[in-house]
C-alpha cells in the first residue's frame, strides 16, 4: 500500500513541478514579449504565478514524506538507542500528521468559503478562486493522507516486530546511507 502512496505522491510532485514550469515561466514570458511589443502585459503573471506557487507547494508536500525530504535535525537524536531513536522519530511523525491535517482542514474551510461567496480574483482575469484553491486543497488532502497513513502503517510493522521496516518509514537515514544512496562511497583509511 505504501508503494501507492509513493507514486501518488511522485506524480504529484512532477505536476507541481509542471505547474510552476507552465504555470510561472509560460505567463510571464508571455507577458516580457507583450511590454516589449505592446508596451503593457497581456497576461496576469504575478497572479498567475502566485496560484502555481500555492498549487507547487501543495501538491509537493506529500512526496516531501514519502521521500523524507523534511528537514530534521537529528545531531542529538542519531546518537540515541534504536528504540528511543525509533520513538522519537514516530512522535516527529505524528505531529507531522497533526500538522498536514490541520493545513488540509482550513484550506478546505478556505475553499469552502470561496465556493459560497463565487469569490473571484481582483484582477482584470476575474478567475473564480476555487479554481486554484481547489488544486491547493487537494495537494494538502494528499499531503494530510500520507502523514497519517506514515504513522500508522509504521505502529502496524512495530506490532508485527518489524522494526526496521517502521524505521525505513518513519526515520531518515543516516549520513553514510544517504551518502552510499547517492554514490558517494566513504571508506576509512587505516593508520
Amino acid at each position: 500500500m505504501f508503494e501507492f502512496t509513493e507514486r501518488v505522491s511522485r506524480w504529484f510532485a512532477w505536476l507541481a513541478g509542471a505547474v510552476i514550469l507552465f504555470g510561472c515561466a509560460v505567463p510571464i514570458s508571455i507577458d516580457v514579449i507583450s511590454r516589449l511589443v505592446l508596451g503593457r502585459t497581456v497576461v496576469e503573471s504575478f497572479e498567475i504565478s502566485g496560484y502555481a506557487l500555492a498549487a507547487c507547494i501543495g501538491l509537493g508536500m506529500g512526496y516531501t514524506v514519502t521521500s523524507k525530504a523534511n528537514v530534521r535535525v537529528d545531531v542529538l537524536t542519531a546518537r540515541l538507542p534504536r528504540a528511543l531513536r525509533l520513538g522519537i522519530d514516530l512522535l516527529s511523525s505524528l505531529a507531522l500528521a497533526v500538522t498536514a491535517f490541520a493545513f488540509a482542514y482550513y484550506t478546505f474551510d478556505v475553499l469552502q468559503e470561496s465556493l459560497k461567496l463565487d469569490a473571484r480574483s481582483v484582477s482584470t482575469l476575474q478567475i473564480p478562486l476555487i479554481l486554484p484553491q481547489s488544486i491547493w486543497w487537494l495537494g494538502f488532502a494528499w499531503f494530510a493522507t500520507v502523514a497519517c497513513l506514515t504513522p500508522i502503517m509504521a505502529v502496524i510493522r512495530m506490532m508485527s516486530r518489524d522494526l526496521e521496516g517502521a524505521e525505513t518509514l518513519v526515520s531518515n537515514p543516516d549520513l553514510s546511507d544517504e551518502m552510499k544512496e547517492i554514490g558517494i562511497v566513504t571508506e576509512r583509511r587505516a593508520s
